[in-house]
């Protein structure tokens, strides 16, 4: 069964999490409710998380604009057909370029459906996108967690929730990806919540403007 959240029921998970731990609730306390950050599930969304790799989010976002303002809407058709410069234009390093380009193919030769995919149970969903050159667990779960808002999902690769997290239950710096994955076993079933509240903490405390 997919285990999916939505606006509906959002602040109630997030209540239900801050009932289990105590640093969640202060970050509620002081900072309020996380937005419930969504994006569509799209080729254009899968192209703006591959930009997101290794840089910042407005980085990230400027090159997705400049794309925009290219090609208009971003489909694979669209993007196959601007060359190496014109995509160097829109900030798309060498390594991205490849990614963006294979993603495209795959999705013009039927090797991935997106409306499909979408369908699929999670795990299922991990294995059919890191079929695609450049795209690992951490793009696959911000696609879950954001476009899908899938429930469960604890992107041990993103840097920042890491920080935000280690930040809050006072972790040492060298803290192991298990030990933190065991940590994170209470916040279940709704470990993406719990990302997104993490994720509050640190755009706050950073003076983040998204």
């Amino acid at each position: 069964m997919i285990n999916a959240f939505n606006e509906a029921d959002f602040h109630s998970r997030c209540d239900a999490l801050a009932k289990k731990d105590k640093q969640l609730k202060n970050i509620l306390k002081q900072h309020g409710y996380p937005p419930m950050w969504q994006r569509k599930p799209s080729f254009e969304t899968l192209i703006h998380i591959i930009l997101e790799q290794q840089v910042s989010l407005a980085s990230a976002k400027a090159a997705l604009n400049k794309l925009k303002e290219k090609i208009g809407s971003v489909t694979p058709k669209k993007l196959l057909v601007l060359t190496d410069e014109e995509l160097r234009s829109c900030y798309f390093s060498r390594q991205k370029t490849k990614y963006a380009r294979h993603l495209a193919w795959s999705i013009v030769n039927g090797e991935l459906s997106i409306r499909k995919i979408v369908l699929l149970d999670d795990e299922d969903i991990r294995r059919a996108l890191k079929k695609i050159k450049g795209i690992g667990d951490w793009t696959v779960d911000v696609f879950l967690l954001m476009a899908l808002q899938r429930a469960d999902i604890f992107p041990t690769g993103d840097l920042a929730m890491i920080k935000s997290l280690k930040k809050v239950k006072q972790l040492a710096e060298h803290t192991s990806k298990e030990e933190i994955i065991v940590l994170a076993e209470k916040w279940k079933p709704h470990r993406s919540v719990a990302t997104m509240i993490l994720w509050h903490s640190y755009i706050k405390e950073k003076k983040i403007k998204i």
